[in-house]
């Protein structure tokens, strides 16, 4: 497979693990200081907090719609940058439903043969 095959399919693996509540899938694709800027709010969040707000299901994410043909994938050595966009609906910590569409950067680093996502920024898209 080649980079922006392999790239585009960690992006999906995050995007299912995301909607699947998968902590563990996420434990394993998200490097340890991995960074994540919200769409909402441009908050913060590191990996633990992540982790501890999809597992708990304080923040759910009932669907994730990616558009792979559009993204831009560029590999420099042992970084991959991917720019994408996403069409999403997640559930906030107070209940309250969000549909955003979204413009997207993943960073990710390679790390003994496999690559970990090190940080996420999305900006909505609005039209």
């Amino acid at each position: 497979m080649d980079e922006r095959a392999t790239l585009l399919a960690c992006d999906q693996d995050f995007f299912d693990a995301l909607i699947a509540a998968d902590g563990t899938g996420l434990t394993q694709l998200l490097a340890d200081d991995f960074i994540l800027v919200g769409i909402a709010d441009g908050a913060v969040v590191t990996k633990t907090d992540l982790l501890a707000a999809v597992s708990s299901g304080a923040v759910v994410f009932p669907a994730v719609r990616s558009f792979p043909d559009e993204a831009v994938v560029r590999v420099i050595g042992e970084v991959g940058v991917v720019v994408g966009r996403t069409a999403m609906t997640f559930t906030g910590s107070d209940g309250t439903e969000f549909s955003v569409d979204s413009r997207y950067t993943h960073v990710y680093a390679r790390a003994d043969s496999s690559w970990r996502l090190v940080s996420a920024q999305g900006t909505e898209i609005r039209y």
